[in-house]
């Protein structure tokens, strides 16, 4: 495929996100140069495909993707726009509101410059952790400056394409509310849950399946740089942060006053329902999560299989599954604590199931009804 975007591209950050954008174009042989104040960082980047250092000779880029943590992108953005007085500057912090804030405030050259938010990411931070297929098939979102010219956008939208993703035009503030909602709040939620584990006997923790894992998930990842991300968009995240205790609050007060009462027939009217409404709310809420090709979620039925957990187990059962004709809509693996075998759940369309089911019988795979 022929890419619109032009080397040099320069990449200014060399995380995940800014080593990733170089080791897809340099994959498909655009010419990257990078920058970043780490000369271990940059030396890794280097080393891992995504592009070569930066040098005082280096033709003008066409592009420039500031990839740096919120409270400095502003900095970077103006530094680079004020450097390379031809270029277009966009950048893939995940807050755009902030930024352009700062931008406007202090006077830069807004006509070269579209924000931009690459939604993909991963636990693992760092240009060890980059990729060239990060951004495959992912929303890219675009925000118009309100002052950039119209090839700029188009040369950001170009990009996007060129690296796989799917181009999203927002405004910087809808950006910023829906990234809280979407991103930013399951952030703080997953680490807060996770650290109720932080005392947890080892008798309790090892009776975890596969649901804590799924909840704690994004706990993982990088203090430094989420405390960046949720200081920059605080008032989006704070409003949902409220509506969320709103709620927690409820459950708290129905859970009280059930555990004072010895009798279920006792307990206060309303106090279950309440419960039951949160638990209701939340099947309303993830039903809306689009399925996997986009759009409304599909109904999956879901077949389970025992995997011993040896090399090359998975891979066969997969390849049993595909040699049945069967399309693999989705798959959960769960590990059996203290057991030399997993749970593959395979999710396949309704009508699918009998014959998965005995052909993988027929294989000599064991089924979990």
């Amino acid at each position: 495929m022929t890419l619109a975007t032009r080397g040099p591209v320069r990449i200014v950050g060399t995380g995940l996100l800014g080593a990733s954008v170089g080791l897809s174009l340099t994959t498909r042989g655009v010419d990257v140069v990078l920058h970043d104040p780490s000369r271990t960082a940059l030396a890794l980047a280097r080393d891992v495909g995504a592009g070569r250092p930066a040098k005082s000779d280096d033709a003008a880029p066409a592009i420039i993707v500031v990839a740096a943590p919120p409270d400095v992108t502003a900095d970077v953005v103006r530094a680079e726009l004020e450097a390379f007085p031809e270029a277009i500057v966009t950048d893939v912090a995940s807050v755009k509101g902030y930024v352009l804030a700062e931008l406007r405030a202090a006077g830069a050259d807004l006509t070269r410059y579209v924000g931009s938010h690459p939604m993909a990411g991963r636990e693992r931070s760092g240009p060890s952790a980059a990729v060239p297929d990060l951004f495959l098939g992912r929303p890219w979102v675009i925000t118009d400056s309100g002052s950039s010219r119209p090839d700029a956008l188009l040369a950001v939208r170009s990009l996007a394409v060129d690296l796989g993703a799917v181009p999203v035009t927002m405004d910087a503030d809808a950006h910023d509310a829906a990234v809280a909602a979407v991103s930013h709040v399951p952030q703080v939620a997953a680490s807060l849950v996770a650290a109720r584990l932080r005392d947890a006997d080892d008798a309790a923790l090892g009776l975890a399946g596969q649901g804590l894992r799924d909840v704690t998930r994004l706990a993982a990842s990088d203090p430094a740089l989420w405390t960046s991300i949720l200081a920059a968009n605080a008032s989006a995240v704070h409003d949902v942060l409220v509506d969320l205790r709103a709620d927690l609050d409820a459950v708290i007060e129905a859970l009280s006053h059930a555990a004072k009462a010895a009798d279920p027939e006792t307990v206060e009217p309303g106090a279950l329902a309440s419960i039951a409404h949160a638990i209701s709310a939340g099947n309303v809420g993830v039903a809306r999560v689009p399925g996997k090709h986009g759009g409304a979620q599909r109904t999956y039925a879901v077949v389970t299989v025992l995997v011993p957990d040896s090399p090359g187990e998975l891979a066969r059962l997969l390849t049993d599954v595909g040699d049945a004709g069967v399309n693999l809509e989705d798959l959960h693996l769960e590990h059996a604590a203290g057991r030399p075998v997993g749970m593959a759940e395979i999710s396949v369309l309704p009508g699918s199931v009998e014959h998965l089911e005995a052909e993988l019988s027929a294989r000599g795979w064991r089924l979990v009804s």
